[in-house]
């Protein structure tokens, strides 16, 4: 018995030691599977490696400091222009080699047509207007500013697509001004909800500010027969504009986008609606920026006490601006100035200077160039070093510049220069004096074309 005990304990040593060698030898092969694995992931990770390096490296964009609003020194552009190489070409050296830092793209002409979809129900959308986010998104990698702009109640397609919206003529008929183009009815709040709506769309596109402009009733044609619905009156007329930007400010301001306008060049010293509804002090309260259309060859011969005020482009722009400054804040000032040539005065670099130094003596320190071509005078632009280097025109050389006129004396009233409507509900146009004797306030030009596709579209 006792050989057969230590025999089963042999046995079973034998068999625990033969266990203990399995497992050493299991966890040995699993070592070894395991460093194999580490040397072939080590491999791998090293041929990784050496891949990378071989690949050219994409360069990290530098961070590009942005254009803020109360910088901007604008251009507008058609939307046509901004799809257009040849036009971006010579905007691009503008924007990479001047002082010009912002573009004003149209998003909404007075023609009407759009290429934001999904707006109203995409009545005014047409496949041959260009999309202009490729150019959006170009200017804004170099940092610029980048304004939408909106033509508001000239419409010369949603009226014909929903006459209802539409100011209408004493026989229900659409209302058509001197160029045949209709007018959406300021009063109408579908009008309103269809601006507003594209508003908020293109703010969504990646713009900084929306620009309306046209923001005013009918000025010009036989507005005498214009019907909107409900009483018409100055009164009623500018209430209603003013409720327009307000109804801006509550829907964009929280998109974070400014909100300007375009406004007439007489409203910075005419405290009149001029019949249009226009009411400077009171827009202002709503907007970010007025651009007040202070074109020296829109001025009547005469205003301001200037003989031909299209021939004296600082002079002009000097006084309007102090007229602004006196009804509201400097710091909301953004004119529009004059960088084409009419009524046989050509205007060059020197115009472009004198119209821009103005400005700064007036310690307005941003500003728009429009031109109905979109081709802007590199001559009478800063280099992008030089942009900082203007200083202000010295009080004589001001005196001399202003033919030694006091610019307060040299504002003209003009408060009786607007008729009353008739009970019609029409407003009359303001009147001016000229050599013609025709009456034009103040606003862009109407005969500048710029060629689209085949056709040829009348800008103002």
């Amino acid at each position: 018995m006792k050989k057969i005990f230590l025999l089963s304990i042999f046995v079973s040593i034998c068999f625990i030691s033969t266990s203990c060698f399995a497992q050493e030898q299991e966890i040995e092969s699993v070592e070894i599977l395991v460093q194999q694995d580490k040397i072939v992931d080590s491999e791998q990770e090293q041929k990784t490696e050496q891949i990378k390096e071989e690949q050219p490296q994409e360069e990290e964009k530098p961070q590009v400091e942005q254009v803020s609003a109360d910088q901007a020194k604008g251009m507008h552009l058609t939307i046509y222009a901004a799809a257009s190489q040849f036009h971006k070409t010579r905007t691009n050296d503008l924007l990479d080699n001047t002082e010009m830092n912002a573009v004003v793209i149209d998003i909404k002409e007075i023609d009407g047509d759009i290429s934001v979809k999904d707006v109203a129900g995409g009545v005014t959308y047409s496949k041959s207007v260009p999309s202009v986010l490729p150019y959006l998104k170009a200017v804004k990698e170099k940092g610029m500013y980048a304004i939408a702009r909106i033509v508001v109640f000239r419409d010369n397609v949603m009226p014909r697509k929903r006459p209802e919206l539409a100011v209408k003529n004493p026989d229900g008929s659409l209302w058509q001004d001197r160029k045949q183009l209709t007018w959406l009815n300021p009063y109408k709040q579908g009008a309103v909800d269809y601006i507003l709506e594209l508003a908020e769309k293109t703010a969504d596109m990646g713009f900084d500010e929306i620009q309306f402009d046209y923001i005013r009733f009918p000025s010009d044609g036989n507005t005498k027969n214009c019907r909107y619905g409900v009483e018409h009156s100055s009164t009623t007329a500018s209430a209603k504009i003013v409720d327009f930007l307000k109804q801006a400010k509550e829907r964009l301001a929280p998109k974070g986008v400014k909100v300007s306008i375009d406004v007439f060049g007489l409203t910075t010293t005419e405290k009149t609606d001029m019949g249009i509804g226009q009411k400077i002090v009171e827009m202002t309260e709503q907007v970010d920026y007025v651009s007040p259309m202070i074109y020296p060859s829109h001025y009547n011969n005469g205003e301001y006490g200037i003989p031909n005020p299209n021939k004296e482009p600082y002079r002009t722009v000097y006084i309007a601006l102090q007229g602004a400054k006196k009804r509201i804040p400097v710091e909301k000032l953004r004119p529009w100035l004059q960088d084409f040539s009419m009524k046989g005065v050509p205007y060059g670099p020197a115009e472009v200077r004198a119209q821009i130094q103005a400005c700064y003596d007036c310690g307005v320190k941003t500003w728009l160039l429009w031109n109905a071509a979109c081709k802007y005078t590199k001559g009478g632009l800063k280099s992008k070093k030089d942009q900082y280097s203007y200083t202000k025109t010295s009080d004589e050389k001001i005196k001399e510049l202003l033919k030694y006129k006091d610019p307060n004396a040299s504002m003209q009233t003009r408060a009786n220069n607007v008729n009353k409507p008739a009970n019609n509900g029409a407003v009359k146009k303001p009147v001016g004096t000229s050599a013609n004797k025709t009456t034009k306030p103040a606003q862009k030009p109407a005969t500048n074309t710029v060629k689209k596709s085949t056709k040829t579209v009348t800008k103002k």
